[in-house]
């Protein structure tokens, strides 16, 4: 019994999930810091790599080196596996392994894949993760193939690598590229490649499960000649809240920021309506975690900014390979306060109720995400001698494994960079392993009742 016991913490999600991406990065840092990882005349001390390492593993985007010309093709290598790596999870990339190798998955193993995955799916989960892999290696290879035709033309041969890293990245919403210094900059007069880019951190961004049931719904809907809103409405729940908050969001960030920078010179102001408007949704989409940038963003006013910090802690949608605290969190916790103001004795969205526990565990991950963006900012700016606006900027953008930056990264010291480094893991593995262990933890408080209390609050 006690070693059984041992053996079930050992394998304790809440543990094994961190340490899993812990040592993901401390192998990345190594193979980083090998001599034929940076280009020569380049030097790679063990922050810059830590750093690297990191920003790839979390799928964040965050440099303090220029990836296109630091890094060899060695190490753009270990930074793209790194990505693939980070943006599926390591828990599921190694449950792939083992069943590529014909090894059984335990139940235990199981039980931590789908934590991994942030899924209460038992029934099926392999299935469900041959399906994921499936898919994540289609929607690549097509993206790096509607990359390649303007890559390759502009690049030649070193166009379809650049179309590759491009693809993998833009999907797992990590933001980092290999087609120069100023990321997407270069290219904000192409709605061609903004939009290939844009279509890839959305996909990414919304979810595994809505893609199944997205694609199961219009199987369905096509084999039983059923009109459009019928197919939507069967759709799950879950999935049509995705895509009406994705939808919602994007729409509303597009606007705030066409509105914010429609004056602004050093942005859009000199751009024609329909490229302000291309790159107020590119601002907008790539805000979701991807960390992709088309304009200066160190340039962005003050209102930007705002809006910018908003959608940066929100972020993606679970079961996803974005970050942030998840649309669906950040909407049961605004859905909860907006039942108890009008006196609702329960949350329901789509005609389903919430359940309560799914509504504590949404606030308590709010909660400490807003704490620990509070503490990392204040660290920053006491340390390092850089505006609150900067600094609440950078710190979003790492705890929502975003990694836009206002120029900040590169002139950060080393404990400024360790700071960054640290709101990176904490925001990659941070709401997946709260959530678990909350879930993991309900139960023990309630094998005593106690009596009611008298608070005042409000």
């Amino acid at each position: 019994m006690k070693a059984t016991k041992i053996k079930h913490e050992r394998k304790s999600p809440v543990k094994v999930i961190p340490i899993s991406f812990l040592l993901a990065i401390l192998v990345g840092t190594g193979l980083l810091m090998l001599p034929f990882s940076t280009v020569p005349g380049e030097e790679t001390d063990i922050i810059t790599a830590l750093f690297t390492a990191t920003t790839s593993i979390c799928v964040t985007g965050l440099v303090v080196v220029d990836t296109c010309s630091h890094w060899t093709l060695f190490g753009h290598i270990v930074i793209l596996l790194l990505i693939q790596i980070g943006g599926l999870g390591v828990v599921a990339v190694g449950a792939m392994f083992m069943m590529v190798r014909k090894k059984k998955l335990t139940l235990e193993d199981r039980v931590l894949l789908g934590s991994s995955l942030n899924i209460d799916k038992s029934g099926g989960l392999l299935a469900f993760l041959i399906k994921i892999f499936k898919g994540t290696f289609l929607v690549e290879g097509v993206g790096a193939v509607l990359y390649s035709a303007k890559f390759v033309p502009l690049l030649g041969l070193k166009g379809l690598w650049a179309s590759v890293f491009n693809s993998v990245s833009a999907f797992c919403n990590a933001g980092m590229d290999i087609i120069g210094p100023d990321s997407m900059i270069s290219f904000q007069d192409s709605p061609y490649l903004l939009g290939v880019t844009m279509a890839l951190i959305v996909l990414g961004g919304l979810g595994f499960v809505v893609w199944f049931d997205m694609i199961g719904g219009i199987r369905t809907g096509l084999k039983r000649r059923l009109p459009l809103c019928t197919v939507i409405d069967h759709l799950s729940e879950h999935s049509k809240l995705v895509l009406t908050m994705t939808g919602l969001l994007i729409l509303t960030g597009t606007i705030g920021i066409f509105a914010a920078e429609y004056y602004n010179f050093a942005t859009i102001g000199n751009m024609s309506l329909s490229g302000k408007l291309a790159n107020s949704l590119f601002q907008s989409v790539t805000l979701r975690t991807a960390g992709f940038a088309s304009v200066p963003q160190e340039s962005l006013t003050e209102l930007s900014c705002l809006i910018c910090y908003i959608l940066m802690f929100i972020g993606g949608s679970p079961v996803g390979t974005a970050g942030g605290i998840k649309t669906v969190t950040a909407f049961l916790v605004f859905r909860n306060a907006l039942s108890y103001v009008r006196g609702n004795k329960e949350s329901v969205v789509f005609r389903r109720r919430v359940p309560e526990e799914m509504i504590r565990k949404a606030a308590a991950i709010v909660f400490v995400s807003c704490c620990v963006a509070c503490v990392m900012t204040l660290l920053l700016v006491a340390i390092e001698d850089i505006p609150l606006v900067n600094a609440l900027f950078e710190i979003l953008s790492a705890l929502g494994t975003v990694g836009l930056s206002r120029g900040v990264t590169p002139g950060l010291g080393t404990v400024g960079r360790l700071i960054v480094i640290i709101a990176m893991y904490l925001g990659r593995i941070g709401p997946i392993s709260m959530a678990v262990f909350f879930a993991k933890t309900a139960g023990k408080e309630n094998k005593v009742r106690h009596a009611d209390g008298v608070f005042y609050v409000g």
